[in-house]
């Protein structure tokens, strides 16, 4: 039978994988613990707005155009200006 010590050191349990399983039988705490499977992709949480590809690059294309406001912070940073021009 194994110490104390050396069943506690995380070193040793990566090495000897037998010696955390016989810690995951003994552990009260695991035992306590209830199981339960869960399925996150059961349901997808974003709900579907397109049904094609097609459908939202066409929504994508009819939305009018929004300015990136790029010529507003050059005028306010001259040493960018300089670099975009």
């Amino acid at each position: 039978m194994k110490s104390t010590a050396t069943r506690l050191n995380p070193f040793v349990l990566m090495l000897d994988p037998e010696t955390v399983i016989s810690a995951m039988e003994a552990s009260v705490d695991l035992r306590r613990l209830r199981g339960r499977v869960c399925r996150p992709l059961d349901k997808p949480l974003i709900p579907k707005l397109f049904d094609t590809a097609r459908d939202f690059d066409a929504q994508i294309d009819s939305e009018a155009f929004m300015d990136s406001g790029i010529e507003l912070y050059a005028d306010a940073q001259p040493a960018v200006q300089q670099r975009m021009h």
